[in-house]
């Protein structure tokens, strides 16, 4: 027994020595990757020689990041859960995060009232909807963002599972610090190498980022004005439509498919209600939204509410790409100026699944000719329709939406 233990001991003490030269060696690599690709690229930027050693000065691989792809493996669908799709979307809004939200932002309404209203007046998006995303993204400014960006992005950069994506923000990144807009040490970022309180990418920030206190400079890290003016002019410069509301919760009779769901099969508001569908409130749709083109969303298929959403819905997405996110923010958003409560259907507890579990899920629809939009493990809108159509032709009643009963094969 004593031999055995011994054994173990060094097999054990020997695995952990190799992993650690391992990723030495791959350290080693990362650094000639930056003096050989990343130099290049960023001098041809008008990077100067000083601004890229102070920007990785001391800087090393983050291995702690997820969705890494070190040199010599290849990428998988993780088993562990990282996002709320996986499991209820309903978790997506805690009461802490809803309320948290609605009550700061109702203060901090009050607190902007002027700003707000000069960027509604200049890009037509509603203060509301730029206080629900501010406060989604940081809180307010009130969240701590604890990673270094170069860190952040040369590692995602290096060895990440988007890489050219990253390399770009990466050159962006160095960008910002070239022009003088931020000191080097304040370059902090989410995980995903997202900047200030806006969250804007690299890229994002030298597209939109603006001027909202007339100081002559752009400062999303401590100027409150400039993070709504920023997040204001993201939205205008993605097609944010003026005068149409960003959707509404609706309730959608048996008689209508779950299948309908997505922004490509969009009809008349009016051909909705003609189909039965109403506003949970009761209340008719505004004659400018009924003449107008809409679409069904069913985050949950049949096990959560529904919605009749506009085209602004799809903006929000271009700041997020999740459904629950857009969701949130416009929820929010309403119950900051409306004082509306929850939404009225109930979540329902739904199978917890890993991503590894519905991307199998997807790649067997595929293989029978479904269109998920990739076998990505995350459930959207084309594969939880693509789960009802199987459902339906297969004699099943359409959920819409992952379940560890249901077996594709």
């Amino acid at each position: 027994m004593k031999l055995l233990t011994v054994l173990l001991t060094t097999i054990a003490f020997l695995t952990t020595q190799a992993h650690a030269q391992n990723k030495l060696a791959i350290e080693e690599q990362y650094q000639g990757w930056l003096s050989q690709t990343i130099w290049p690229q960023a001098r041809a930027k008008g990077i100067s020689a000083d601004t890229f050693s102070a920007a990785f000065a001391g800087v090393t691989l983050n291995w702690k990041l997820p969705d890494l792809v070190p040199p010599g493996t290849k990428a998988a669908v993780p088993k562990k859960q990282r996002q709320t799709e996986f499991g209820s979307p309903g978790k997506y809004f805690n009461r802490g995060s809803v309320d948290g939200a609605t009550s700061v932002g109702r203060r901090t309404a009050r607190k902007h009232t002027n700003t707000l209203r000069s960027v509604e007046s200049k890009t037509g998006i509603p203060g509301r909807i730029i206080l629900a995303i501010w406060g989604r993204e940081s809180g307010y400014g009130r969240v701590a963002i604890p990673h270094d960006v170069f860190e952040v992005l040369g590692t995602k950069a290096f060895m990440s599972t988007r890489k050219d994506y990253f390399e770009q923000e990466l050159i962006a990144a160095l960008e910002i610090v070239q022009a003088g807009h931020v000191p080097r040490g304040a370059m902090k970022s989410s995980w995903a190498g997202a900047l200030g309180q806006p969250q804007f990418m690299p890229s994002s920030f030298l597209k939109y980022a603006a001027d909202g206190n007339g100081d002559g400079r752009v400062d999303i890290w401590t100027s409150e004005a400039d993070t709504i003016a920023s997040i204001g002019a993201y939205l205008d410069e993605h097609g944010w439509v003026s005068g149409r509301d960003w959707g509404v919760e609706v309730t959608v009779p048996s008689s209508v498919s779950c299948t309908l769901e997505g922004p490509d099969q969009g009809r008349l508001i009016s051909k909705w209600e003609e189909m039965g569908i109403k506003r949970v409130s009761g209340r008719p749709f505004p004659d400018h939204e009924s003449r107008s083109e809409g679409y069904l969303l069913m985050p949950a298929g049949r096990k959560g509410p529904a919605f009749i959403v506009t085209p602004n819905f799809y903006v929000l997405k271009d700041y997020n790409m999740s459904d629950l996110y857009a969701l949130f923010v416009g929820h929010v958003g309403d119950r900051i100026q409306y004082g509306l409560g929850d939404v009225s259907a109930r979540w329902s507890a739904v199978d917890k699944l890993y991503r590894s579990d519905i991307a199998a899920m997807q790649r067997s629809l595929e293989r029978q000719g479904h269109d998920v939009g990739g076998a990505d493990g995350l459930p959207g809108f084309k594969t939880r329709r693509s789960i009802g159509r199987w459902q339906k032709a297969n004699g099943q009643q359409a959920t819409c939406f992952p379940e560890r009963g249901i077996d594709l094969n």
